[in-house]
């Protein structure tokens, strides 16, 4: 019933580049069917690649960090590699990416708490975007659905975001 306004920023339009290491200190409200993604897009809006760095789906709100790298093969349109770690995002938390050639290393308060090597990680420029979602429910099993523990605002506050060029 139109209850919920979601809303995300992109760097898309200013800042784009292939490769580099990424810092967001941010937290969120916890409610349960409001999800939150900050992430890698391809610039020319053609997917996958998509290099999430933190995502939840709104089924435990703010208690998992969640991470995807999403890519092609010739056989299929979305392999998908998932790494997830326990953390409450309702307190203020730093999360990073480093992006390198055949490696995505994920961040956490600035240690290391997980490594993807695959020759196919994304070689395209990619921007770096931030959203909250509300879930059209009932269209797969990954997401949640607002219920009446949802707080009618869930807010996402971000602090501050640093993206370095590799060098």
């Amino acid at each position: 019933g139109n209850r919920f306004v979601t809303a995300g920023v992109s760097t898309a339009h200013g800042f784009v580049q292939t490769y580099g290491k990424y810092r967001v200190r941010f937290r969120m409200d916890a409610g349960r069917g409001i999800a939150h993604a900050i992430m890698l897009w391809p610039a020319n809006n053609v997917w996958p690649p998509e290099i999430d760095f933190s995502e939840d789906n709104g089924v435990t709100p703010r208690s998992l960090l969640t991470t995807t790298l999403h890519y092609s093969t010739p056989t299929k349109s979305n392999v998908m590699v998932h790494r997830a770690t326990p953390v409450d995002f309702s307190q203020w938390h730093t999360l990073g990416v480093e992006w390198m050639p055949g490696k995505v290393t994920y961040t956490l308060d600035s240690a290391i708490w997980s490594t993807v090597t695959d020759v196919n990680v994304s070689n395209v420029p990619m921007a770096l975007a931030m959203q909250t979602q509300a879930w059209s429910c009932g269209t797969n099993n990954w997401e949640a659905c607002p219920d009446g523990t949802t707080p009618a605002n869930v807010n996402m506050e971000i602090d501050w975001v640093v993206a370095y060029a590799p060098s």
